[in-house]
């Protein structure tokens, strides 16, 4: 079993918790480095939640 598969595993029932944790770290790293690297950071999220089955399209505050 993968590590992938293991993490799903844990996820399984608080993907929207999984979601939020993902945009919460991303708004950090783009608030630390001054959004320079904002389309890369938007990349890896929408990548990390794809993975994580929590791909669904933001809603109310997020981005």
């Amino acid at each position: 079993m993968s590590m992938l598969d293991k993490l799903k595993g844990l996820l399984k029932g608080h993907e929207d918790t999984a979601r939020q944790g993902v945009e919460k770290a991303g708004d950090a790293f783009d608030a630390r480095t001054g959004n320079k690297y904002q389309s890369q950071v938007d990349e890896a999220q929408r990548r990390v939640n794809e993975q994580l089955g929590t791909d669904h399209p933001p809603t109310g505050d997020d981005r």
